[in-house]
């Protein structure tokens, strides 16, 4: 069972959070229905309740219809509830947001963070592996022979990329001691590094600078070596049909009401804050054809 309890804004208020649902009726629109919203499950579940939450209740209120977040257990869950109809808005990181879009015609990526332009992955090591930081990505030959671990399997930062970059400095899954890690998010990869479990791994910068300014890194024992260089990653994916279920216009109306979200109002700073952006921006499918690319080559996506 993919689900648990939704989190309803602009419903009835019987939920762990809800809006108005007077607020959330517009005569603009065909239907009344929840537009359900979902993200892959990257974080704390607590956290994700609390940024999802607070993004269902901005969008009911900013678009006029219903807002129901509905939380998934694994990156797998969110792709395919999207392809069955049961997500209209996800947000993803660039594999998963490829996986879903190659499952329905015309889905449309339409909103990512500024951050996301240029995002990476950060290799870290545990320090009594010996290593030294590197100058650039092709010195990541230095780990062969490590005990390794990635992130999600099914992560963009945490796997898909990194492995590219590993195979560009002449490395394979089978260059490493033992089979590689994957730790299933990007904190547990922090974690199994530090304690020594792994030599080395590979993770979300975002996720890496944030345990890192707030001293949830021990930095006597773990050490960066080097950041890849950068590729289009985390994006917000939407369904086609919620244009015949709304009314023409709808996809409109949401990509305005994300790139709205604005600092000066507390409310939407938090929101902001939460996903580590200083603004969304828009974003179009053609930005992930290297994802694409690298995933079908790795065997990801066939």
């Amino acid at each position: 069972m993919f689900l648990v309890v939704a989190v309803s804004c602009g419903g009835a208020g019987s939920g762990p959070t809800s809006g108005s649902a007077e607020g959330a009726s517009n005569e603009r629109w065909n239907s009344s229905e929840p537009l359900m919203i979902g993200a892959i499950p990257d974080q704390e579940p607590q956290e994700l309740q609390r940024l999802y939450g607070a993004v269902a209740e901005y969008l009911s209120e900013s678009i006029g219809v219903p807002v129901e977040y509905l939380p998934v257990t694994d990156y797998t869950a969110s792709v395919s509830l999207f392809g069955l109809g049961d997500l209209d808005l996800v947000w993803y990181g660039g594999l998963t947001g490829v996986q879903a879009r190659l499952q329905v015609d015309n889905a449309k990526a339409i909103v990512q963070r500024d951050i996301d332009e240029a995002f990476h992955s950060v290799f870290i090591a545990n320090t009594s592996a010996g290593l030294a930081p590197f100058d650039d990505a092709l010195g990541l030959s230095d780990l062969e022979g490590t005990r390794f671990t990635f992130g999600s399997e099914s992560s963009t930062s945490g796997r898909l990329m990194p492995q590219f970059f590993l195979a560009e400095a002449g490395l394979g899954l089978d260059s490493f001691e033992g089979e590689v890690g994957f730790s299933g998010d990007h904190d547990k990869t922090i974690d199994l590094v530090e304690a020594g479990t792994y030599e080395a791994g590979v993770l979300n910068e975002q996720v890496w600078d944030a345990r890192v300014e707030e001293g949830d890194v021990d930095t006597d024992k773990v050490v960066e070596l080097v950041r890849t260089p950068p590729y289009h990653d985390y994006h917000w994916v939407i369904h086609p049909e919620v244009e015949e279920l709304y009314g023409e216009g709808f996809i409109g109306v949401v990509v305005d009401a994300l790139i709205a979200l604005d600092r000066s109002v507390p409310e939407q700073k938090e929101i902001l804050d939460l996903f580590g952006a200083g603004t969304f921006i828009e974003t179009t499918n053609e930005n992930y054809r290297q994802i694409e690319e690298v995933a079908r080559s790795s065997g990801l996506i066939e």
